[in-house]
């Protein structure tokens, strides 16, 4: 049983150096087994002058398939998203948030998660 009583928050940026989908994907966070996770931010800053596309997926370790958050969202140069806008989306250990653009080096992610104890998890 999950205990949300001893959680503890994970905060990461990274710049986006990918530009292919899936394994080749820049993975900006992964749960840890024995680790249940809630998303709670997701931020991405297009740090160039022109339009960019980025693409955001959700890997999910059980059945082994990338699913997209963003597919080919288009920014505009120097702008930024917070895709959790609020809400939140939970992470089972082993599952990935991955992200790629099309052009490297363009984008910039900060990604922040409560992770919490959950042995029925393992991965």
């Amino acid at each position: 049983m999950p205990n949300l009583d001893n959680s503890k928050f994970h905060t990461q940026g990274y710049t986006v150096s990918s530009t292919s989908a899936d394994a080749g994907a820049t993975v900006v966070y992964t749960c840890p087994a024995n680790f249940g996770a809630i998303t709670r931010y997701l931020h991405i800053s297009n740090n160039n002058t022109a339009t960019k596309k980025v693409f955001v997926q959700f890997y999910h370790a059980e059945d082994n398939a990338y699913h997209y958050i963003a597919n080919g969202l288009s920014m505009s140069g120097h702008s930024v998203i917070n895709l959790v806008n609020g809400g939140y989306f939970n992470l089972h250990a082993g599952d990935k948030i991955a992200v790629y653009g099309e052009t490297a080096n363009t984008m910039e992610v900060i990604v922040s998660v409560e992770e919490y104890y959950n042995p029925q998890h393992k991965a």
